[in-house]
């Protein structure tokens, strides 16, 4: 059972003993209490347009690489899109996104983070150019990870989906193994 932060000690004590006994206990109120909390999260409204999609011009995700030297944009690129408006021709739009990149030693970013399109890719550190990308089962809404079993590198990422009302969610972990570079 989750837990109930909201609740007085009457309404508490009713509870309790509902549970204990089965007996309805009726709490009388004549006005709203305040909460006892000091902050709450009552929820929060997405500024959309009659479509669904975001009211404001796109781009409506970027990925950016920022010089911490100068506080510079290396480069700035738009990630992810909504199938449905790339079908129709509307692409590179960007998208909502959760979850972070994860950068190689080699120069590589890898990110999957894009709400709809559910595809993992991979970026040259330097250029901001694709070099790769792939369609996950889920939404790969996590950071990924990378590791080396045996001197092979691999990335991984965690597609479960679940911010995307039209697509499924699962559970599932996606591990890719990065090429061998100069051994033949």
């Amino acid at each position: 059972m989750s837990g109930f932060p909201n609740l007085y000690e009457d309404q508490l004590n009713a509870l309790v003993s509902f549970l204990l006994t089965g007996e309805n206990k009726e709490l009388s109120s004549s006005e709203p209490r305040s909460v006892g909390m000091k902050y709450r999260l009552t929820g929060y409204r997405r500024f959309l347009d009659p479509d669904g999609y975001p009211a404001i011009a796109p781009p409506w995700g970027t990925l950016n690489a920022i010089d911490l030297n100068t506080g510079d944009y290396k480069w700035k690129i738009n990630i992810g899109e909504y199938p449905e408006l790339a079908a129709k021709g509307m692409k590179n739009t960007g998208s909502e996104n959760y979850g972070g990149p994860v950068v190689t030693a080699g120069g590589l970013v890898f990110i999957g983070a894009t709400n709809y399109d559910k595809t993992f890719r991979a970026f040259d550190k330097s250029t901001g150019e694709l070099l790769w990308e792939t369609t996950l089962p889920f939404s790969g809404n996590a950071t990924p990870v990378t590791y080396a079993v045996n001197g092979r590198q691999y990335v991984a990422i965690a597609a479960g989906g679940g911010k995307d009302p039209k697509s499924g969610s699962g559970g599932v972990y996606v591990a890719f193994a990065l090429p061998n570079v100069g051994k033949r």
